[in-house]
């Protein structure tokens, strides 16, 4: 009898046992089975009902004796055809079940009965948007990119202030005149309130937002009305990209080079592959944009893989703004050793007196990141984690940023009974003494501490643009995508902080930090500058940043990649082990080295780093260990790595071990 059995994607399959479950459909419910429903199976040895995914319906099963769906918990379908073929890929591409990268596209509780109030949207839009020259050149070279028939992709390299978002908008409206849909990324949750209120004061109540700070009912009540056609655009965080528009005509991907786009759970995709995915599959554009763009985008640029466009120049016609340097060495030889240098101290005077806002930059969070004896030289560390704990001041607590773990500030090393010391400074400390130097200042922190509430992001950040605060304070998410007209100066207080990293993109880093964070400065009517706090103000990355020199650095950097072949000359598959058993972990890892040289014994291609520690070798008590295989990406090396990890979950040897593969994306 025809459709009597369907395939099902099981929520409890661990990836080296996942495949499609076959199930037989009850006479009773014959009538509602439909791919893409969700369903309750019974599962194992103890046929525990779990959840499952309907990916298709077969007349026959090649297994003789099968369990029946218990459930069916849709009355339609939930994922269509497009998204299950998207979820196939997936699993090829991330090395990640199928269920988990079906489950991703979803809401997080489908089945939310609670009353949900909608956002309140304005359903009318505003004037059409204006364009510069230079704006309307770059338009208008775009523009037959999203007329094609054929998917496209196309790189937008604009200096700070350039106004792409202007550009953004303009395209999204000629997507729709073309009766397609649309989706902006942005990399911070911080940035979508600002971004939602500009593209609704254009589009009005068709556009939708999606990102992991909506409560569940939000969420549930924005995704069907993305579902049920009522929006046009979509605006949001990563896991936006999955929103289930039809007919998409554009996807738009603002500070493409953020790591925020990669995810790092399963699946561990990166944002960027989904979206060429889609676009590929609808003939649509995919327009990644910054004023930094990431090595990997700008190589497939130059290399005539994306068509390549400039924004050279501000929109305001507003220089950039100068950038002074300020050696630190010698601000400690003249006795200063805060974290506010002279210089800045003089030029946040200069901004206090005419009533002008700066906008402060310091890539950690807390008060100390180190707290040491300073004579016997202990150091505290988290117990659960190989790292520093880190001294936050407003809770008097000792606290690991891993794990979570804390302790109340001691008053004597627990060695010695030596005087401890509270070693570097993160944003408490900063924000300390910056109160110390301006008491009647007002001053506004953010980071990951003060924006934890629900919509903390929006309110601190409205306050700001209500000058309400002299000074804004903050780790990565006050560096990109805000826009003050009143602030004149940025600070970035510890310019070395991300260059010594154990991390080939180090450079990359450390020069998007800087010019992100320094164009923040002068994008009103006012002129503004900047000051670069460093130890090593000759460094070749700082100087070029400082200089807003994007073409240099790529110079320069392109030919480091080369020479070490990291990405994007190369591809990177991270196959990482952990477990509570360090010893344990070693001899798997030499046992899965010696399995994957004798698979790519053959292939010059491919070579195979470690296996070693990760920079963070333990995290929450277990131990991890990484190996890299540097190779080109293609559905071979994939094969391979997909039955290595199968055969070593499958090895009773490595009982209580944890594998996963990451596919590095930049």
């Amino acid at each position: 009898m025809s459709h009597t059995v369907a395939k099902v994607a099981v929520s409890t399959s661990t990836y080296h046992i996942d495949k499609p479950y076959d199930y037989l459909i009850d006479d009773t419910m014959r009538h509602l089975a439909r791919p893409g429903m969700r369903v309750l199976v019974p599962f194992g040895r103890g046929d525990k009902k779990v959840e499952g995914i309907v990916l298709s319906l077969e007349d026959k099963s090649e297994y003789g004796r099968l369990k029946a769906i218990d459930t069916f918990l849709d009355e339609a379908p939930v994922i269509d055809d497009e998204n299950i073929k998207l979820a196939l890929w997936m699993s090829d591409r991330f090395f990640c079940t199928v269920y988990d990268a079906l489950r991703i596209m979803l809401p997080a509780k489908m089945d939310f009965k609670r009353k949900t109030k909608c956002r309140e949207i304005s359903n009318t839009a505003g004037q059409e948007v204006q364009l510069s020259r230079e704006q309307s050149a770059v338009f208008d070279d775009i523009m037959p990119l999203l007329k094609s028939n054929e998917p496209k992709a196309a790189l937008l390299y604009g200096v700070t202030g350039s106004g792409k978002t202007q550009v953004y908008i303009k395209l999204i409206e000629e997507t729709i005149r073309l009766g397609k849909t649309a989706i902006v990324l942005v990399p911070e949750i911080g940035l979508t309130p600002q971004t939602v209120s500009l593209f609704e004061s254009y589009f009005g109540g068709t556009v939708a937002v999606l990102h992991s700070a909506l409560g569940d009912g939000e969420r549930y009540v924005e995704w069907k009305r993305i579902r049920s056609g009522e929006v046009n655009v979509v605006v949001g965080t990563r896991s936006a990209v999955f929103a289930p528009l039809k007919n998409i005509g554009l996807i738009v991907i603002d500070e493409e080079q953020e790591h925020t786009y990669k995810s790092e759970n399963s699946p561990r995709y990166h944002a960027r592959l989904i979206a060429k995915y889609r676009v590929t599959h609808s003939s649509g554009l995919l327009l990644l944009a910054s004023a930094t763009p990431s090595i990997d985008s700008m190589f497939s640029a130059v290399s005539g893989k994306y068509s390549l466009l400039r924004l050279d120049n501000r929109f305001n016609e507003m220089e950039l703004p100068p950038v002074i340097v300020v050696d630190m060495k010698k601000e400690l030889k003249a006795g200063n050793g805060g974290s506010i240098s002279s210089v800045l101290k003089d030029e946040l005077s200069k901004n206090i007196q005419n009533g002008e806002q700066s906008i402060l930059f310091i890539n950690r969070r807390g008060a100390s990141p180190v707290v040491a004896c300073g004579e016997c030289g202990y150091t505290y560390k988290c117990k659960n984690c190989s790292v520093s704990m880190t001294y936050h001041a407003t809770n008097k607590r000792l606290l690991c940023h891993y794990c979570g773990y804390y302790i109340p500030v001691p008053m004597i090393c627990p060695q010695c009974d030596g005087k401890l010391k509270f070693i570097g400074a993160g944003t408490q400390k900063v924000e300390l003494e910056l109160s110390q130097l301006f008491p009647d200042v007002s001053i506004i922190r953010m980071d990951a501490d003060t924006t934890s509430k629900k919509d903390s992001h929006k309110k601190l950040l409205s306050d700001f643009r209500n000058n309400e605060a002299h000074i804004l304070l903050g780790t990565q998410m006050v560096t990109k995508g805000l826009d003050f007209e009143n602030v004149t100066l940025v600070g970035v207080l510890s310019a070395d902080l991300s260059l010594y990293m154990s991390d080939y993109r180090a450079n990359e880093k450390t020069f998007s930090l800087i010019t992100q964070v320094v164009g923040r400065s002068g994008r009103g009517e006012k002129p503004g500058r900047a000051v670069i706090q460093t130890y090593t103000p000759q460094n070749k990355v700082i100087a070029l940043a400082s200089n807003q020199d994007f073409d240099s650095f790529f110079d320069s950097e392109i030919e480091l990649r080369r020479a070490l072949k990291s990405p994007p000359v190369r591809d990177l598959i991270s196959l990482t082990v952990n477990g509570t058993d360090e010893s344990k972990i070693v001899t798997a890892c030499d046992a899965l080295l010696t399995l994957l040289q004798r698979y790519f014994k053959t292939d010059s291609k491919v070579s195979l780093l470690g296996p070693a520690p990760a920079t963070v070798s333990k995290v929450s008590n277990k131990y991890v260990y990484k190996i890299l295989v540097c190779c080109k990406n293609n559905k071979r090396v994939r094969e391979v790595i997909s039955q290595v990890i199968k055969d070593f979950a499958g090895d009773k040897r490595n009982r209580g071990l944890s594998i996963y593969a990451d596919v590095d994306m930049g």
